[in-house]
């Protein structure tokens, strides 16, 4: 049962705030019927059926060394993210984004459901990049058909020129988008009056920043998980709950 009075407060704080973060992890879309996972997407918690640890099958370096066997996990990764659609807290999201104009969505997710759900993709980052466009590593060409690929042979190849495909996403050992890091930073610099963190366990510098300078300027924290968080303690409000049981709710007191 969640908190009535603590879904009020945060509730009260989103509808008095201006400008607000929400941060989004693999928790938000589990109650698509994704599972979750360290990592990309939501699907391994040890290790692979090749015997390898997913940090090291869905890599960069195995992309180059290995391709077939990296894009056997990009497959199922995609197929997963395909075969489910985005959840009733996504829309809850979209919909506070057009109440609130200066309401930001920072995503870790590379499922694309935020963008399906209706948020702005001009106050979206998503910091791991997204499964589409795919595109050829040799020419650069995007092939739009590439769902079709992964019913056939992997990796799969290029139409124009046989190179080899990838999506846009940030694998394992490679680094994070450089135009969502600065639009991070920018929108940081500005400051948020609330800072809403769902369904991530990441302690990476991405996640914790942008709270804690909230927090030191003022401004209010919030977090949605089903299990506390080592950010838990330090926020104004903890809802320990799936964010498909409380987001709309929220939303409809703004």
């Amino acid at each position: 049962m969640v908190d009535q009075a603590l879904v009020s407060q945060v509730a009260a704080a989103l509808r008095h705030a201006r400008r607000i973060l929400i941060i989004t992890g693999a928790g938000l879309s589990a109650d698509s019927g994704l599972p979750t996972y360290r990592g990309v997407g939501g699907l391994y918690n040890d290790k692979t059926a090749d015997g390898l640890p997913i940090e090291m099958a869905l890599s960069g370096p195995m992309l180059r060394r290995d391709p077939a066997l990296c894009w056997k996990y990009i497959a199922q990764l995609a197929k997963a993210c395909l075969g489910a659609q985005p959840n009733e807290a996504h829309y809850a999201i979209a919909e506070l984004q057009r109440k609130k104009p200066e309401c930001w969505v920072l995503t870790q997710n590379v499922d694309g459901y935020h963008r399906a759900a209706g948020s702005p993709p001009e106050r979206l980052i998503e910091i791991h990049g997204q499964l589409a466009p795919v595109y050829c590593q040799s020419c650069a060409a995007q092939d739009p058909q590439w769902t079709a690929n992964l019913d056939r042979p992997l990796p799969p190849l290029c139409s124009r020129c046989g190179g080899i495909l990838r999506p846009s996403v940030v694998l394992f050992e490679e680094m994070l988008p450089e135009l969502a890091l600065e639009t991070l930073h920018q929108e940081m610099a500005k400051g948020f009056d609330a800072v809403l963190s769902i369904g991530t366990t990441a302690s990476f510098p991405y996640i914790h920043e942008p709270l804690f300078r909230t927090r030191v300027c003022g401004g209010f924290t919030a977090e949605i998980n089903l299990t506390p968080t080592d950010q838990s303690p330090q926020m104004d409000a903890f809802l320990q709950c799936r964010a498909v049981h409380v987001m709309s709710e929220l939303v409809s007191h703004i």
